[in-house]
């Protein structure tokens, strides 16, 4: 068999005494896409960002192609990176956050390409014809030169996944991409992210759109205080499809 391109064994993340993540366990092949559903407090964007790093695991591990993110292996020795090392690791895997984080003094494709020349060191004609073909990608070529306060929430959130693709991650992580959004514009950061999957990008979208979900992912997983309360194939996330009493609730409140 293959080596899945994600790889998360027993990943735990505590903050003092309360357990966040519990032995959280998943497997992502490559172009297929996760998505995650639970209530507020269930530990998913917890998990998620330690997907990345951005929180660092308390036990367990991250492997992106084979490779643990954050160490370096010797047999089954496990020994952790400096942060640089570390950054050079996370490139491999693109970041869609909840709030936008653009630079609000530079235009949508200097956001774009802002990375790539600092970090990857490319050429910044380049970068820009890069940045340009991202940003008709996501809808957005007309509004290149428009600063973020100038679009409008749907629009930023565009850029920031032009900006999260720039990197040419292996695999995208999305964290609630559309909960700062209001209802006219979710439809359309739900659309590009549904044809990024169909274009084969590996994602593990963190969502509360279970049509997102089931129209686009191959698996979900609900989590609950922390844990995998039931997993399986997107297709049966319906209140007759899933097996576990808590998952038909939390769709029954959402439907």
């Amino acid at each position: 068999m293959s080596t899945p391109l994600l790889e998360a064994w027993n990943v735990t993340k505590r903050f003092g005494t309360d357990v966040a993540v519990d032995k959280v366990s998943l497997t992502v092949e490559a172009g297929t896409a996760v998505c995650i559903l639970g209530p507020s407090g269930s530990g998913k964007t917890t998990f998620v960002r330690c997907l990345n790093f951005l929180e660092r695991p308390d036990d367990g591990y991250v492997l992106i192609d084979g490779d643990p993110l954050g160490f370096t292996r010797q047999g089954e020795i496990f020994h952790e990176v400096r942060p640089r090392e570390l950054a050079r690791q996370r490139r491999r895997v693109g970041m869609v956050f909840q709030q936008f984080n653009l630079f609000d003094h530079l235009t949508a494709l200097q956001n774009v390409v802002f990375a790539p020349c600092k970090v990857l060191r490319r050429s910044r004609d380049e970068v820009e014809a890069r940045g340009m073909a991202l940003l008709e990608r996501v809808g957005l070529a007309d509004r290149a030169h428009h600063y973020p306060r100038e679009l409008s929430g749907g629009q930023q959130q565009r850029v920031a996944i032009a900006r999260a693709l720039a990197m040419e991650p292996r695999i995208l992580l999305c964290d609630e991409p559309t909960s700062a959004l209001d209802p006219e514009t979710v439809h359309e950061v739900l659309q590009v992210l549904g044809n990024l999957v169909v274009e084969g990008m590996t994602m593990v979208a963190v969502t509360h759109e279970v049509g997102f979900a089931r129209e686009v992912a191959q698996r979900f997983v609900f989590m609950e205080h922390g844990a995998v309360v039931e997993e399986g194939p997107a297709s049966r996330l319906t209140t007759d499809g899933v097996t576990e009493e808590r998952t038909r609730n939390f769709l029954d409140k959402v439907f």
